[in-house]
């Protein structure tokens, strides 16, 4: 079982990397890397909550306000990304949308680095 934590643990560092990366190459449009990134990262961070708590991977219990506030964070980055995404496969281009998708997103890589 902790092959498939490390491997959901590698999809969301892959996730992160292609939001932050992706904000990164294709500012100040949200580009299909940055909008799949926010999906992986949202996806991959609510079963690794589910692994942690169910095979104990983490050697102690996760903290539960750190896990809401990087969740929320996470949906933002994903609602904004999606809809950035939308608004530019119709011709519209919202640069703020893709700024604040890239910039919340590295807030939770130093929330999930400097939360202990």
């Amino acid at each position: 079982m902790d092959f498939v934590y490390n491997l959901v643990v590698v999809t969301h560092l892959l996730g992160m990397a292609a939001v932050v990366g992706g904000w990164a190459a294709g500012r100040p449009d949200v580009n299909t890397v940055m909008v799949w990134g926010a999906r992986a990262q949202l996806l991959s961070g609510i079963a690794l909550v589910g692994l942690a708590e169910s095979i104990d991977a983490l050697g102690k219990d996760p903290v539960m306000a750190k896990i809401v506030v990087k969740l929320t964070i996470a949906v933002a980055v994903t609602a904004l990304a999606e809809m950035s995404h939308a608004d530019a496969k119709r011709g519209k281009r919202v640069a703020w949308m893709a700024d604040a998708a890239g910039g919340l997103a590295v807030v939770n890589v130093f929330v999930a680095a400097l939360w202990n």
